[in-house]
């Protein structure tokens, strides 16, 4: 595949014109009736020659400035050790209380913040992963495409403590990370990291649509549980006589759920920031394995080079134009010597 473009490839029809160096000069011509009368000057023909050079090279830059030189956008190989990984985050309004289930005062922390501290230095901490991040509350929203820009990653991390909404829609948050894995990342080195303080009941259509995507983008899946204190764990059972239903025990019957969809699965349960550090410090030991995937770079405008050069080029050829001296033109008068 050829990697250089042109904006304009007409222009390229100019390129004959730098020819016309070594055809005609743009020195004034000399009083010698004939060359054959001058003595040989090795230095002055490599001279000629030169100046012939850097005029055809003053018009063939330029006219590939012209005609837009660019190196096409293309697809390179990366590797590393790390993952491919999806961060969903949930975005609901308790997130923006602390673990202690009230509103943040002094130096305490939402969880919101901390999950947002804690998860920038994880992505930091891991510069040969690819990641991406989405949000879900009410309805999911994508922050950020698989990349491995992590600076695009960090600004992502930083919007989630920004005040969410009332609804946790956890199934259709799911279903978004599993369709942002696109098709560069291995499938060995696919990590999906759910951050919850609670779930909901999820549509029978739902489940159906994620089963699917399980078997079609098997990841290997994490959820980190922020649990509030007072509210219901992934762990607990119902007491006798009370119904086991997802309505009660959204938790619990989330962790069933993601359990039977046949992935490899870890859920954290995590009652303090300090509980979040160490999940995602064991997420970060899980998650290194070597990684390949292709990167598309850009495109990259190069008519600022040919530019360049035809600016240098014809910078010498002026030097020299500057420097011309007829053979006929009087020598500067020389200081008359003084009789001893």
């Amino acid at each position: 595949m050829n990697a250089i473009g042109f904006d304009h490839p007409l222009a390229l029809l100019l390129l004959p014109l730098a020819a016309l160096p070594f055809l005609a000069s743009p020195l004034r011509l000399s009083a010698v009736p004939s060359s054959a009368v001058v003595p040989e000057d090795a230095l002055s023909a490599a001279i000629g020659v030169a100046l012939s050079c850097l005029g055809a090279l003053a018009i063939a830059a330029l006219v590939l400035g012209l005609s837009g030189l660019h190196r096409r956008d293309q697809a390179v190989e990366r590797r590393g050790a790390g993952a491919n990984v999806v961060l969903l985050i949930d975005r609901s309004s308790s997130m923006d209380s602390t673990f202690a289930n009230r509103s943040p005062e002094g130096k305490e922390e939402s969880k919101s913040v901390a999950a947002r501290r804690l998860l920038t230095d994880f992505a930091a901490r891991r510069p040969a992963d690819r990641v991406a991040v989405a949000a879900f509350s009410t309805a999911p929203m994508p922050l950020v495409p698989m990349t491995d820009h992590h600076d695009a990653v960090s600004a992502a991390i930083a919007a989630i403590d920004r005040p969410g909404l009332a609804h946790t829609d956890v199934g259709r948050g799911l279903t978004l990370a599993f369709s942002m894995f696109d098709d560069t990342s291995s499938e060995t080195s696919r990590a999906l990291v759910l951050v919850s303080d609670g779930a909901a009941v999820i549509d029978r259509r739902v489940q159906d649509a994620l089963r699917d995507a399980a078997r079609r983008d098997p990841v290997r899946l994490y959820w980190l549980f922020l649990r509030t204190q007072g509210s219901k764990g992934i762990y607990d059972r119902p007491p006798p006589g009370e119904p086991d239903t997802p309505q009660i025990y959204p938790e619990r019957h989330l962790d069933v759920f993601l359990k039977s969809l046949g992935l490899p699965y870890r859920a954290f349960e995590a009652k303090s920031a300090a509980d979040v550090s160490a999940a995602i410090r064991e997420i970060d030991q899980l998650e290194q394995r070597p990684t390949a995937y292709k990167e598309t770079i850009p495109q990259q405008n190069l008519d600022w080079i040919a530019y360049l050069v035809a600016a240098f080029a014809t910078a010498l050829l002026l030097g020299a134009k500057l420097m011309e001296r007829r053979l006929d033109e009087p020598e500067l008068a020389r200081p008359a010597r003084t009789a001893s």
